[in-house]
């Protein structure tokens, strides 16, 4: 049986971008694939790969296998795709669009409310955010541009895939691992998102109320604005 445990391990797994594409590296694959083959093929160091697939393996996302046969010394530790699926992953996603549907019936259409929700889910994100502006000002009139590589980090590890577009005021949010949920409830979904990236200039001493969110300016694509810097 799936517990919890292993569901929140799995979508912990699947919100850096290195890791799924060895994911999708493996499942593709016709055999299981060594730690060797999944580092070439994606350009990474051995160690990081294997710890990447280490992070799969324990979320339930592959399995590992040792191949013996015909070989000396060391044998090779093969990783393959596991199959099964996750049943509560379902219902985790009904369970989101419900809540996402009620929070929806605010006068506002739930955009106030969501946006505290996203401040607040910002301060899982704030070791991440550090770790790439060690030295960020702690002043409000800082420069708005200093918190754009901590935004892309932490919009990166969650699964957006950002772009930041060449004015360096415009960040194109390219994916959406919530595309689901919001298409359905947009005001409350997209409004979570802007809340968690006002949270994280916030906690990084910009003023975060020029930021705005344009969402689904193409199918795939949602827009982030900045202010423009002097």
């Amino acid at each position: 049986m799936v517990t919890t445990t292993q569901i929140d391990a799995r979508h912990t797994a699947l919100a850096s971008e290195p890791r799924r594409r060895a994911l999708a590296l493996i499942t593709e694959s016709a055999e299981p694939l060594g730690v060797g083959a999944v580092a070439e093929a994606l350009g990474l160091h051995i160690t990081t790969a294997r710890f990447h697939l280490e992070q799969l393996e324990a979320a339930g996302l592959v399995e590992r296998q040792v191949a013996r046969a015909g070989q000396r010394g060391r044998p090779q530790v093969l990783f393959s795709a596991v199959a099964a699926p996750l049943p509560l992953e379902a219902a985790q996603q009904q369970l989101a669009q419900a809540l996402a549907a009620v929070i929806g019936e605010d006068e506002d259409g739930g955009r106030a409310r969501s946006v505290r929700a996203g401040e607040r889910w910002s301060a899982q994100y704030a070791a991440v955010a550090d770790a790439v502006a060690p030295d960020a000002p702690d002043t409000t009139d800082a420069p708005v541009v200093n918190v754009v590589p901590p935004l892309l980090r932490v919009l990166t590890e969650i699964g957006f895939e950002p772009e930041l577009r060449p004015d360096e005021t415009t960040i194109a949010l390219t994916a959406c691992p919530f595309r689901v949920e919001a298409r359905a409830n947009p005001d409350v979904v997209c409004s979570v998102h802007l809340g968690l990236i006002k949270g994280l200039a916030s906690s990084l001493g910009h003023d975060a109320e020029g930021i705005h969110l344009e969402p689904f300016v193409q199918p795939t694509l949602c827009l982030v604005h900045l202010p423009a810097t002097d």
